[in-house]
């Protein structure tokens, strides 16, 4: 895998860590894990789709530590690795609110790459780790 972008929220997993560990609450962290169909030419148009949508609206909410973008030339897969403090704050995201964040997604990649297609960059996996 080649590694293409990464981003880290040090400042912010500092602090949900502070404010978990003053309240006395030990979530158990977790690794959301997603795989995307991104071709060698569309790669820039997914990358910048991702961040116009995903990484501000992630960045917003609580729980969020860091997300790793990678891509992989040889399958043409994006591997996203999203840190959350919490299963349950992962979890407790309105899938409604999820889906809106999904649409403005699509539509940056549909204009990026010039097609239309309903969803440029089709979901391959989607999973979770937890840390060990």
């Amino acid at each position: 895998m080649t590694l293409v972008l990464g981003g880290t929220a040090t400042a912010v997993a500092a602090a949900t860590r502070d404010v978990v560990q003053q309240n006395g609450i030990l979530p158990q962290e977790v690794v959301e894990v997603l795989r995307l169909k991104v071709p060698a030419a569309d790669r820039e148009a997914w990358l910048e789709a991702e961040r116009q949508s995903w990484e501000p609206w992630l960045r917003s909410r609580s729980g969020f530590l860091e997300r790793r973008i990678y891509w992989d030339a040889d399958s043409e897969e994006g591997v996203l690795l999203i840190h959350w403090a919490s299963r349950r704050q992962w979890q407790d995201i309105a899938a409604a609110e999820v889906e809106r964040v999904q649409e403005r997604f699509d539509q940056l990649a549909r204009q990026g790459t010039g097609r239309g297609d309903p969803q440029p960059f089709p979901l391959l996996f989607s999973g979770e780790l937890i840390p060990q």
